[in-house]
């Protein structure tokens, strides 16, 4: 798809407009990536990747939890999110990967990494898992995406020519983006704060064509071939979901135990789609003992 800039989006990203604001950016090859790395240092690093549409101010009560339970964290916003880069680029897992392996090699973090993924961030986890040299210590899973059946309305598969996708992102892209911001949180309150939080990153020239090509780009339905391989590796997995997602709805846990075969999984009552904003507090709890567990193993 052809890079576009949409109604609405008045201002640009660059060395000015990123002044003043918090955490810290690095370039990487295919553009500036805007990240924290924060807590203790003596930690285990947890490395936390999002979904199609968040920043990395999403995971904050997550980090908050996390720096309480003795872990170091790694945040950061995908390219065409938050205040990373709007890059000129196919919008896939390979860029997202690519991000995220550079990132993490510039930072000097050698030992194995806990990941984090959640929604079509653990389909980038999963990938990333895959593809990686160095296996990660564990990985863990919230409210994935990838398990609907892939049908001709897929996003993927509607947008897949150029000028219906330009059309579309164009016309009714920021309704369409509001709207699935709407089904993401199952607290209306929780949903106002996701909305300003990413409409707020939306301003600037060039993330409307991120969002669409990105859905032109990276299925988010008909994975099960990754969720397959991703069971076949020695990863220990977590897996977490929201009793009330109506994103990727609860009836998919059973078939994603199956695929992955996690070491533990847990459902959490009264939470939508995105567990590590709406139940930080919980789901710290989860993955803190879960790299507990998995440290207690290595020393067995």
């Amino acid at each position: 798809m052809k890079y576009f800039i949409a109604p609405g989006e008045d201002r640009r990203l660059d060395e000015r407009s990123r002044s003043g604001l918090r955490g810290s950016f690095v370039e990487l090859s295919d553009g500036v990536t805007h990240y924290e790395l924060t807590g203790p240092e003596d930690g285990e690093v947890v490395l936390l990747i999002g979904g199609l549409t968040i920043p990395l101010f999403y995971w904050d009560g997550l980090v908050r939890e996390l720096h309480a339970r003795g872990l170091r964290t790694l945040a950061c916003s995908g390219y065409g999110r938050g205040y990373s880069d709007r890059v000129r680029a196919t919008y896939d897992e390979t860029l997202f990967v690519r991000q995220l392996s550079e990132l993490v090699k510039r930072l000097g973090l050698h030992r194995p990494l806990h990941l984090v993924g959640t929604s079509m961030g653990a389909l980038i986890s999963m990938t990333y898992a895959a593809r990686h040299r160095c296996a990660p210590a564990t990985l863990v899973l919230a409210g994935p995406a990838g398990l609907a059946p892939r049908k001709a309305m897929s996003p993927d598969r509607l947008l897949r020519s150029d000028l219906l996708a330009g059309f579309m992102a164009r016309r009714r892209g920021l309704k369409l983006l509001t709207g699935h911001l709407g089904h993401n949180v199952r607290d209306p309150g929780k949903a106002e704060e996701l909305t300003a939080m990413v409409l707020d990153a939306y301003r600037f020239e060039g993330s409307l064509y991120a969002f669409f090509d990105t859905l032109q780009h990276l299925p988010l339905s008909g994975r099960a071939d990754l969720y397959r391989r991703t069971g076949a590796l020695d990863v220990p997995t977590l897996l977490l979901w929201g009793a009330d997602d109506h994103v990727t709805p609860v009836d998919q846990f059973e078939p994603a135990r199956a695929l992955l075969r996690p070491r533990e999984h847990h459902v959490i009552h009264d939470c939508g789609h995105m567990a590590p904003f709406e139940r930080p507090r919980e789901v710290a709890d989860h993955i803190a003992s879960f790299v507990a567990s998995g440290e207690e193993r290595l020393d067995s």
